[in-house]
């Protein structure tokens, strides 16, 4: 007998390549499709900030736009989880829950919720993994049911294995014509996706991405018709102060679902094959497809993966508890302009290129401030569009040198690494206004300008902007003495990763970029 079905949706925000939504659709005489905004989950699990909420704001309202054009509607419903679904499950005489399988803590356990529901409810509970780890079990399973630390070994457990699996099928009207009618009218109206102001959210704090499959899909197509640049991608020659992104810009979207991550790793593949030469992972577009999968294989199978304590695979470290200088870096008032401009475009926009990224992560904790990673990760978890539990927390371990292979000895200067590609401090003036009349020889290191020329620039440092908040020579030369005491006295006892990558091939690029700008 056909099902009727709620539809959870949760990450995969999306009508293209949605497994989940198409079985549903395939085993049922009516589908309820329905997000449950749980603002206390969303808020305790998740930390989101006010431009992740109008983030997921309009990729709900364009799901919602996209079903009506189907036929369909999507529910919205506020409240507790776990309360919502007991009370529709009887409404609407639920027999099926269908969702996406994810693999974050907090979402597992949701699912189990969920199982525990349906077994005293009496309905069924239907998940495939559409969103994240699209070969997590059978690589694990290759590796002794254990993660591979290293990127190099992924890579191979992935050439033995083969590719994922092909993306489905796009869904139709006549996928939900199948069904019985759409769900009321009454209820699309009861049940809308809230307003900003619903949810005492300042709409001035938007951000300059728009959220949904709908743009996400339209930025994909516009990168994928520069098939040069595509084939010839290399991540760590992007530029991490251009004024518009030089990567993709696509991680917000595949955050959330409204991309499929698989979808994207067949275009691309369609791409390289009709190419003569074309980069390779680590540093291609689908090596960054990759690094995503890697961060989630590892994070799904290590206890505490976004804590230091307990985390069998990081370092234990004596970081220094200063509530002061986390709050100075956090609200972009360290004193080094290209550390500040960075987290100021962080705040405005909720977006940062990766070598930007690398830059003020390595400043808070091993390069500069030495705080704890798990800081920075909580920032970035608030306020990044693209914030993601695996490969934020992974991509923090790494930049702080307490997991993964990592040339710990190589330290992003806040200085000399923003003015290489930017020597005009273009990006700087952006998002630092007070000091957009400073000479370009002053802009990086304002501090050093004569008390005249700051006059002239209508910015007296220590006045209207801050002075350096420490000397970055020292406090770097003694944080790579403490980090190399950590890493004696812990050899061995933390997985710590000590592969290369391939490294003259793919990381050459990157640790000059690293090597130069040095302290």
């Amino acid at each position: 007998m056909p099902h009727r079905t709620i539809h959870l949706f949760r990450k995969g925000l999306r009508l293209h390549d949605n497994p989940t939504l198409l079985a549903a659709l395939e085993s049922s005489e009516v589908v309820y499709p329905v997000y449950i905004l749980d603002r206390k989950f969303l808020m305790s699990a998740m930390n989101m900030g006010t431009l992740r909420w109008h983030f997921l704001l309009q990729s709900l309202e364009d799901l919602q736009r996209n079903l009506t054009k189907l036929g369909s509607c999507l529910l919205v419903i506020q409240g507790e989880y776990e309360l919502v679904l007991r009370d529709h499950i009887k409404k609407w005489n639920i027999t099926q829950v269908t969702l996406d399988a994810e693999i974050e803590p907090f979402y597992k356990e949701m699912e189990r919720t969920i199982q525990v529901l349906g077994r005293e409810m009496g309905f069924d509970v239907l998940s495939f993994r559409g969103h994240t780890g699209l070969l997590l079990f059978r690589i694990l399973d290759m590796n002794g049911g254990t993660p591979p630390l290293t990127y190099k070994r992924f890579l191979h457990i992935l050439s033995v294995l083969g590719d994922p699996d092909m993306p489905v099928r796009n869904l139709t009207t006549e996928d939900f014509q199948r069904c019985k009618p759409a769900p009321e009218l009454h209820l699309a109206e009861c049940y809308r996706v809230p307003l900003p102001e619903d949810l005492e959210i300042p709409r001035d704090s938007e951000s300059p991405w728009r959220g949904g499959e709908t743009e996400g899909l339209q930025r994909l197509e516009q990168h994928l018709k520069n098939q040069g640049w595509i084939a010839n991608f290399t991540k760590p020659k992007t530029i991490p102060n251009s004024l518009l992104p030089s990567t993709t810009g696509l991680s917000p979207y595949f955050s959330l679902g409204c991309l499929s991550v698989r979808s994207f790793f067949y275009r691309l593949s369609n791409i390289y094959a009709q190419s003569k030469n074309h980069s390779l992972p680590p540093v291609s577009l689908q090596g960054q497809l990759l690094w995503r999968e890697f961060f989630y294989t590892v994070a799904s199978a290590t206890p505490n993966f976004t804590k230091m304590a307990g985390n069998p695979i990081c370092l234990q470290i004596n970081w220094y508890q200063d509530a002061e200088r986390l709050h100075k870096w956090r609200m972009a008032q360290t004193g080094f302009p290209w550390i500040d401009a960075i987290m100021t475009q962080l705040h405005q926009e909720g977006w940062i290129h990766h070598l930007a990224r690398h830059a003020v992560a390595c400043f808070l904790t091993r390069g500069d401030l030495w705080i704890s990673w798990e800081e920075g990760m909580k920032v970035f978890e608030e306020m990044l569009l693209d914030a993601d539990y695996s490969i934020n927390a992974g991509n923090w371990m790494w930049l702080s040198a307490s997991a993964f292979f990592h040339q710990y000895t190589r330290i992003f200067c806040p200085v000399r690494f923003g003015k290489r590609t930017d020597p005009e401090g273009q990006y700087i003036r952006k998002y630092l206004p007070v000091l957009t009349n400073f000479p370009s020889k002053y802009i990086y290191e304002p501090w050093t300008a004569p008390e005249e020329a700051q006059k002239q620039a209508g910015c007296i440092i220590g006045q209207d902007y801050p002075l350096p908040m420490l000397n970055h020579k020292e406090a770097s030369d003694h944080n790579l003495q403490l980090m190399k005491q950590v890493r004696e006295e812990q050899y061995g006892t933390a997985q710590l990763t000590r592969g290369k990558i391939n490294s003259k091939r793919t990381h050459t690029h990157a640790n000059r970029l690293m090597r130069d700008h040095a302290n």
